[in-house]
């Protein structure tokens, strides 16, 4: 009967370990706590509007528009 009672135990301990272990990985992958570090995820970069191609597009039609048919664009 000891012998059951201990075969028993160890059985709840290995699987108290590897349940433990699962989820213990499964927070550090979320964001929980946990011992593994997160990925960090590259930081964006904001564009300056001279950088940007559709802002100098939309910058272009719009001189065009507002510049009279006689005169030429502003240098």
């Amino acid at each position: 009967m000891l012998k059951l009672l201990l075969v028993v135990a160890m059985i709840a301990g290995l699987v108290y370990a590897l349940m433990w272990t699962i989820e213990r990985r499964r927070a550090a992958r979320y964001g929980g706590t946990g011992t593994k570090r997160r990925e960090r995820r590259p930081q964006t970069r904001q564009v300056a509007p001279d950088d940007d191609e559709d802002f100098l597009r939309w910058l272009e039609r719009k001189r065009r528009k507002d510049s009279p048919e006689g005169e030429p664009p502003p240098a």
